[in-house]
């Protein structure tokens, strides 16, 4: 794994072993970001959040090309350590702080860091979080009015819009689907 673009573009991530985390693969990331791009046209200065981090691969992706802060969340031992050690790697200490934590269990205790531009969600497959983890996220307004969340399930995992938040994109790669969210007008 590696960050793809921006200022640390190139840097390989820390290697890990296990079946804790399941990263999105690098030709996965590149299709999403590109997508994010078009839509935010830059990351600069953006606020990112990323739950079930994993190995923090995304939201240092979103740092290495402008964004100005990111926080990582995980509860997974092997995630912590690479996370941290990631960070350290892209050096990214002074704009990414990583909580070890339950999401459910972290997610209130966000709302005096946001309101997020971009959150990203990566939860284990076939288990039903996305939905209650983004009508977490609304209640809590932790999305920016013009904020996107970026989730991903796998491909047989079909979700459409959630309490006030709309769907608005939806694409399939391999066997992943990513899903963009944006809170309704109106």
């Amino acid at each position: 794994m590696r960050i793809i673009s921006g200022t640390v573009r190139g840097r390989q991530l820390t290697p890990f072993s296990g079946k804790e985390i399941r990263p999105t693969p690098d030709r996965v990331r590149e299709a999403l970001f590109s997508i994010l791009t078009s839509r935010f046209g830059s990351f600069n200065g953006l606020n990112i959040l990323e739950l079930f981090a994993g190995s923090g691969a995304q939201a240092l992706e979103a740092l290495s090309r402008g964004a100005k802060s990111a926080v990582l969340v995980d509860s997974g031992d092997v995630a912590a350590k690479t996370i941290v050690e990631n960070i350290k790697c892209c050096r990214f200490e002074s704009s990414a702080r990583f909580i070890m934590q339950d999401v459910f269990a972290a997610l209130p205790q966000l709302p005096p860091a946001a309101p997020f531009d971009l959150i990203l969600l990566d939860p284990p497959y076939h288990q039903n979080l996305l939905p209650q983890v983004i009508e977490k996220i609304a209640h809590l307004n932790l999305l920016a009015e013009n904020g996107i969340i970026c989730a991903e399930s796998a491909k047989d995992e079909e979700l459409s819009d959630i309490g006030s938040l709309s769907l608005i994109e939806s694409r399939v790669y391999g066997s992943t689907r990513i899903y963009l969210y944006r809170m309704s007008k109106g």
